[in-house]
């Protein structure tokens, strides 16, 4: 399912825009058995541990595989936000109008429609809160070297400010997304060091656009392994720790077999929620196969799953899922993401 959505920046024209994880001290009578869930030494949660697993159990919409809730994990830090509400996102790049809602029209239009989403999902699956959130592509892949050679341009301060300004707007929190074309998470993420230490403001990764090969992106979907991941949430939880922030989430996108390598070795963190996001566009059927091959069955922690409001509808017989129908997988995704 080869999308290569988002490809090439348009032209630079200015847009003003502008439980305690310690023993218990009293068990429960019977917690629920299908999850373990790892201590770390020292270290204080003071979430409901119980409403958390609670929450994952009926997060996994009966799966009986054992698959999911994934079984062996830590606690989150006190203030996480999954999976006790669901994050509804609109996804693009402030410069392009072809690369997702967030260029297409002026702050007002996006939260009036986002706002709609945001209604039909609090309609669907009333027990979850819903997050609204704006996900930004603050690292666009590109089909020419820029001047450090690494194919990816990224985004002017002014920009991903916008982009906060639009989310402040309706209380949302943020994603800022990286393309690394010929670079890497390693370069790339401490970039946004500045904006990953306020509280509201999460991280999402692309694979599709990660050429580690070296061919020009855009010509082959491309891949990251778990110790990019993993590179990822230990920066982010050094970030949490140093500045006494709640847990940041991470979204990695997939929609291929080998977006994402060895997912066994990922390492789940209380600082950080990871969440693997179905990326893939064409009819629901497809959409449905890919997520069942490469969200639920390689489980990691959360899952997410992308609507095209464009590319879903392509021709006959394409539609877009709608909540209800997507609440009816196992596992219920957690982030959804429109574009």
């Amino acid at each position: 399912m080869m999308n290569f959505k988002h490809l090439f920046l348009l032209p630079l024209a200015f847009i003003f825009i502008l439980s305690c994880n310690q023993e218990t001290e009293k068990k429960q009578e019977k917690e629920p058995e299908e999850l373990t869930v790892q201590t770390q030494e020292k270290k204080v949660v003071q979430i409901d541990t119980l409403a958390f697993q609670k929450k994952l159990i009926a997060n996994a919409n009966g799966d009986t595989t054992g698959m999911w809730p994934i079984k062996v994990q830590p606690y989150p830090l006190n203030g996480a936000i999954l999976p006790f509400k669901r994050i509804v996102a609109y996804y693009g790049n402030l410069y392009s109008k072809k690369m997702g809602i967030l260029g297409e029209y002026p702050p007002e239009e996006v939260w009036r429609r986002l706002n709609i989403e945001v209604a039909a999902w609090e309609k669907a699956d009333s027990a979850t809160p819903v997050q609204p959130a704006i996900h930004y592509i603050a690292a666009v892949a590109q089909g020419i070297p820029m001047k450090d050679g690494k194919y990816t341009k990224r985004m002017p301060e002014m920009q991903i400010d916008s982009a906060l300004a639009i989310a402040k707007m309706g209380n949302a929190i943020v994603f800022l997304d990286i393309q690394v074309g010929h670079s890497n998470v390693q370069n790339e993420v401490p970039l946004l060091e500045k904006y990953l230490k306020m509280p509201h403001v999460h991280l999402g990764i692309d694979p599709e656009f990660a050429m580690k090969d070296g061919i020009v992106p855009g010509r082959k979907v491309g891949t990251m392994d778990a110790s990019d991941i993993n590179f990822c949430t230990e920066y982010l939880a050094k970030l949490v720790k140093e500045n006494n922030l709640s847990p940041k989430i991470l979204i990695v996108h997939r929609y291929t077999q080998g977006m994402v390598k060895n997912y066994k070795n990922i390492v789940l963190r209380p600082e950080v929620q990871i969440v693997m996001n179905m990326d893939g566009w064409g009819e629901p059927v497809l959409k449905y196969s890919t997520y069942n091959r490469y969200v639920y069955r390689e489980p990691v922690q959360f899952s997410g799953f992308k609507l095209f409001y464009k590319n879903d509808l392509k021709k006959s017989p394409h539609r877009m899922l709608t909540p209800p129908e997507l609440m009816k997988l196992k596992p219920q995704p957690i982030y959804i993401q429109y574009q």
